[in-house]
């Protein structure tokens, strides 16, 4: 049988001329075709289902499944009209959960970790929080006491609070509070210790501890002041609206997550207009201590992290407990792991080893020496910011590692898996467009797009404190638990 004319003029000019591909394999094979003058196009594909027929299949029946996409728009919706306002500092933990009073408990980050199988950094702030309560004389004996199980231990997210790196939240510690006002939900984490020989990367020496006894003493008590001020003006919001200050920050270069410069400005000016009213009327603060806590927080650019953590966490408690929704309400690791949790699928957390982040290593340090990804500060992502919103801060390049191009299109990527854009959280490197809202394990697993987070990095070993900043992806194994669970929930075979 004779080709056509066009069959044969294709096959020719497909024999005689130079190779064009379209690769949908490996990059690396892309060398050779271009070595001998081919051209070469890579399609960004990946199978659906994580390569999984019966993942597949069931991630086709739900993405199909008109209860989930309701369930999302909703959860989405809550992320939207979420209005977290800062309200108070709790001066003492146990104050909110009456069981730290009668037992000895730690809070920390992640999905849940035994003793055993705890990183150094958590290792180290463990015996810290332990010496900061005084229920050991020296390390080795905290270390002994933990050990024996004389120590009990919780996540964070299981007591409505978050912290960043290990996040040890003990008794004593003072706290954040903040109201949910759209649901009326409370959240709380403890405060910013800067960077270095910090209890959240493990350190527990003297200094760390006497840091820890002068927020009691100092910080907390200016805290307190300036922000019942703004409670009980007459006028006023309830409180500092913390959500209008990340709304702010984005625009003036902060994604809010590893980086927090504008918004720990923004948040010593509502400070400090408040404290000078303080000043004035008959609970004055003693001057000594108003001018050491204003320093700290002007020497300390990651203040507002804090802050950020606590206010993503009660916008996300707002939009958990919605019945069929694959949307990601907590992304948490612990130095080993890194787990999540569904809007509709309860407390359960759905967890897998942690990724080493990348980036840019301070001198002296390299990839050898840093933790896996810690803490409980993803829950920024989850909520629009970090990740998601990198495209707002191109100066976060400089210490993280890669470009502008590189930010504009993490954030372009996180709205691909996610449900809408959140209008109040606009971009200005996207023309102002809203960031990603809502990211949705069903479109995780569908497109293969691995959430991306901005991340400070911490040494492996406990207190030598942050080496580093750079991103890490969540791992995929997590969302193909939650989608796995998801469909033995609503599908009927």
């Amino acid at each position: 049988m004779t080709p056509t004319a066009p069959l044969a003029d294709l096959s020719a000019a497909l024999l005689q001329g130079p190779p064009r591909v379209l690769s949908v394999g490996l990059a690396g094979f892309n060398d050779s075709i271009a070595s001998h003058g081919g051209q070469v196009e890579q399609l960004d594909w990946r199978p659906p289902g994580n390569a999984d027929p019966a993942l597949a299949w069931a991630l086709a029946r739900l993405l199909a499944d008109e209860r989930v996409a309701l369930a999302n728009r909703e959860a989405a919706q809550r992320i939207i009209d979420a209005r977290p306002v800062w309200e108070d500092i709790v001066p003492r933990a146990d104050a909110v959960w009456p069981e730290m009073k009668s037992t000895r408990l730690l809070l920390h980050a992640g999905p849940p970790v035994a003793w055993a199988e705890m990183c150094g950094p958590m290792h180290g702030a463990m015996i810290g929080a332990a010496l900061y309560e005084g229920w050991a004389r020296s390390p080795e004996q905290a270390r002994r006491m933990l050990e024996r199980g004389e120590v009990e231990f919780a996540q964070c997210h299981d007591f409505g609070a978050v912290g960043p790196m290990t996040g040890i939240i003990s008794a004593s510690m003072p706290l954040i509070q903040v109201r949910e006002a759209s649901r009326g939900g409370l959240a709380w984490t403890n405060l910013n210790e800067g960077i270095g020989r910090c209890l959240r990367f493990g350190a527990n020496s003297p200094e760390v501890i006497e840091r820890l006894k002068w927020f009691e003493l100092v910080l907390a008590p200016v805290l307190r002041a300036a922000v019942r001020h703004e409670v009980e003006r007459p006028g006023g919001a309830g409180g500092i609206d913390l959500k209008s200050l990340q709304s702010q920050a984005l625009l003036m270069g902060d994604e809010v997550h590893s980086r927090n410069a504008a918004s720990t400005a923004l948040l010593f000016m509502a400070l400090s207009v408040a404290l000078a009213a303080v000043q004035e009327g008959a609970q004055a603060l003693p001057q000594a201590h108003l001018r050491q806590a204003l320093e700290f927080i002007a020497r300390t650019s990651q203040f507002f992290l804090n802050f950020s953590m606590v206010s993503c966490k009660a916008i996300m408690d707002a939009a958990h407990g919605v019945e069929f929704s694959s949307v990601v309400t907590a992304t948490a690791r612990n130095g080993t792991q890194t787990g999540l949790r569904i809007a509709g699928l309860g407390k359960a957390w759905f967890s897998a080893p942690s990724d080493r982040p990348r980036g840019l290593y301070f001198p002296g340090f390299c990839e050898h020496d840093a933790c896996p990804d810690l803490g409980d500060s993803a829950i920024t992502e989850t909520a629009g910011f970090g990740g998601c919103s990198f495209a707002a801060s191109p100066a976060l390049t400089l210490l993280a590692g890669g470009t502008v191009a590189d930010a504009v299109r993490y954030s372009q990527e996180m709205l691909a898996i996610s449900v809408t854009r959140n209008p109040a959280l606009s971009l200005p490197a996207l023309d102002f467009a809203g960031a990603p809202c809502g990211i949705d394990a069903l479109a995780v697993v569908d497109t293969g797009i691995r959430p991306v987070l901005t991340t400070g990095i911490a040494h492996r070993e406990a207190g030598i404190g942050q080496i580093g900043a750079g991103v890490v992806r969540v791992p995929m194994d997590c969302y193909v638990q939650a989608v796995q669970a998801l469909a033995a929930r609503l599908l009927d075979d």
